[in-house]
């Protein structure tokens, strides 16, 4: 549920920000197309619920499946591929959606600002918000195999709630959110739950494989945490991936992890901002 919220925080985040932009001009300009906009946001916001939807339910039916055969097998292996793909995707895969969106961003202001608003620019609209439902599918393909149906439901519905409750408020200016800040967050739990994805995968081969326990590696108990067995142990495990039994072979795995994903994806872009 955890990558679910995230993920769909950040991206309906970003809907509701160019929802508002496209308000924002008509209200300022005084075109008086709110209504068509809000018909076309209105209409993506449907469809890019259903997209992530149908995977979480394709994503329920295969969980099936591998539970019945070699689930621990198939789970540490796909583990380890989502805490990298994870990181690709939203560090450099979305980086490039964004770039060409912007890009049609500016166009369409242009056609708005010429007081026209026709069947295209509608269309344009609903293909802007779409495209968030499409990357929230795309991220949570993966990580969608390690949770239930209701359990992806919920974490995108409660991302959904979050970005409306502050794409509206900012819009209004009732209240001003670090909308910055709130990325630069999501991007830190992403690190984590990556790191925490790749540690429980390489902990599920080693087992398999090696009968090797990582938990008796260098051993030491986290007592202020609750046990993995709890549904807020479970949480706390699946988002910064500690839990009571912990060891240090964990963390150095946790570890090398978030240095790696640093140095590939975030380095370069800590160096272009500081220039």
């Amino acid at each position: 549920m955890i990558p679910t919220l995230i993920i769909s925080l950040r991206e309906f985040l970003e809907a509701f920000l160019i929802i508002g932009v496209f308000l924002g001009i008509s209200k300022k300009l005084r075109l008086k197309r709110e209504k068509e906009i809000l018909l076309a946001s209105l209409t993506g916001i449907i469809i890019s619920l259903t997209l992530p939807t149908i995977v979480f339910s394709l994503g329920d039916k295969a969980h099936i499946i591998f539970s019945e055969n070699n689930a621990e097998l198939l789970e540490g292996y796909l583990m380890i591929f989502s805490g990298f793909f994870i990181a690709y995707v939203v560090f450099s895969l979305h980086n490039f959606f964004v770039f060409k969106r912007s890009k049609a961003i500016i166009s369409a202001h242009q056609k708005l600002q010429k007081n026209v608003f026709d069947l295209s620019l509608f269309l344009t609209i609903v293909f802007f918000i779409i495209r968030e439902g499409f990357e929230i599918a795309l991220f949570t393909a993966t990580t969608s195999l390690f949770s239930r149906f209701v359990e992806n439901m919920a974490g995108l519905i409660i991302g959904f709630t979050i970005s409306a409750i502050v794409g509206v408020a900012t819009f209004f200016a009732y209240t001003k959110f670090p909308v910055a800040k709130i990325f630069k967050i999501t991007e830190y739990m992403i690190i984590l739950l990556g790191a925490a994805f790749v540690k429980n995968g390489l902990g599920e081969l080693m087992e398999v494989y090696f009968d090797i326990h990582l938990s008796t590696i260098l051993p030491f108990k986290l007592a202020f945490l609750p046990e993995k067995s709890t549904f807020i142990g479970h949480m706390v495990n699946s988002f910064v991936g500690l839990e009571q039994n912990f060891s240090l072979a964990k963390l150095a795995i946790m570890g090398v992890y978030i240095v790696s994903i640093y140095l590939i994806f975030l380095r370069k872009k800590v160096s272009l901002s500081h220039s």
